[in-house]
């Protein structure tokens, strides 16, 4: 009798294994289903109004960090310049001769380039080869690729202006850009996502500072606050991913100056002067205030692959991206919900507490 009990109690302790591990597995596949894959965008500047240069060095990280916070500065990434081939990585880049380099597009009506690259020069030591800071290799030499022809002369100039502060030779290699490789997603924007990360480079004193968006300035309310604060249809759109109809929301036809802000931590998100008319009845915007304010996701919802734009803090659902935006200014359109948006005027700025803001419409 004993041994029949204990081959029953041996039977059920198998099949509650098995059961146990079929549900935890159905569950953890459930929820890979419904993560969505975060990405990373790249706007096509090549027939853009504004102009590109790639800045090597040392260490990207602050370099990129300095350079970004500078007022006329449009957009940033970090990867690998000026070696051997056109595939490499930050285990390779020793062998194919790649320097750590930032890719920079700067708005020419707002800094030109002998002012970007006096500010370049003036964190890096020109002198030295294969070295900036701690850093020691050919990786981290310091060097100005190029697009354009017509920058070298401009560039020749401004290094002839810095040769003539220093004894020594200056070494910053000055050639036209080539085999430039983007650097992995970890490396992009480090010390945003690494406060008090390593940076050769004093990112206390940055010129012609730009005004920042901080996040731990618009903390995201609880979600009975955010139930309360929003109407129906603005939960339906942050918190469900709901798309409100085209043409018959409050902001498609915008036209007042002014930001616009995340309906739920107030976090701006969008400038006015980036506003267009698409003719889709949504928003429409060429790029965000600050490119570390909206996060990407894979959204495979609908029967379609789409981008999904989602809001930083508040991390409210605000539309979606396209690559069918205007070529000058990038080629990016966000087509975004009004109902995800609290829109701050002008002349409301000060008031409201965005009076730092203002300058962005100068």
């Amino acid at each position: 009798m004993k041994t029949y009990i204990i081959i029953i109690v041996i039977i059920i302790i198998i099949i509650a294994t098995v059961l146990g591990f079929i549900f935890f597995n159905i569950n953890n596949n459930s929820k890979k289903d419904n993560q969505k894959e975060s990405i990373m965008i790249v706007p096509d500047y090549k027939n853009s109004r504004y102009k590109e240069i790639y800045l090597a060095g040392g260490c990207f990280w602050g370099l990129q960090a300095y350079i970004d916070r500078i007022s006329g500065i449009e957009y940033t990434n970090v990867g690998y310049a000026n070696g051997t081939g056109d595939k490499t990585d930050y285990n390779s880049i020793k062998e194919t001769g790649h320097a750590e380099t930032v890719y920079v597009v700067y708005d020419p009506e707002k800094i030109s380039l002998a002012r970007l690259l006096s500010y370049y020069y003036a964190v890096i030591d020109p002198t030295v080869l294969n070295r900036q800071g701690n850093d020691r290799g050919g990786q981290y030499r310091s060097g100005i690729y190029y697009v354009d022809e017509e920058d070298k002369k401009v560039i020749d100039s401004v290094t002839a202006d810095e040769q003539a502060k220093y004894s020594e030779k200056i070494v910053t290699e000055i050639e036209p850009v080539k085999n430039y490789v983007l650097a992995e997603d970890y490396h992009q924007n480090y010390l945003e996502k690494n406060a008090g990360g390593y940076s050769h480079i004093n990112l206390s004193k940055i010129p012609e500072l730009k005004p920042l968006v901080n996040l731990k300035d618009y903390p995201k309310p609880a979600d009975e606050e955010i139930k309360k604060k929003l109407t129906g249809l603005q939960f339906s759109i942050t918190r469900e991913s709901f798309t409100e109809s085209p043409f018959e929301n409050e902001y498609w036809d915008n036209k007042e100056a002014g930001l616009y802000v995340d309906i739920v931590t107030g976090e701006p998100l969008f400038l006015s002067t980036d506003k267009y008319n698409s003719g889709t009845g949504w928003p429409s915007f060429t790029r965000p205030i600050q490119w570390n304010v909206v996060n990407y996701y894979t959204d495979k919802s609908a029967g379609m692959e789409r981008i999904e734009v989602r809001s930083r803090s508040g991390d409210s659902h605000l539309g979606h991206l396209f690559y069918d935006g205007p070529a000058e200014e990038g080629g990016l359109r966000y087509c975004i919900n009004s109902g995800a948006l609290d829109f701050v005027r002008l002349d409301e700025l000060e008031e409201r507490g965005y009076g730092k803001f203002k300058v962005l419409f100068e």
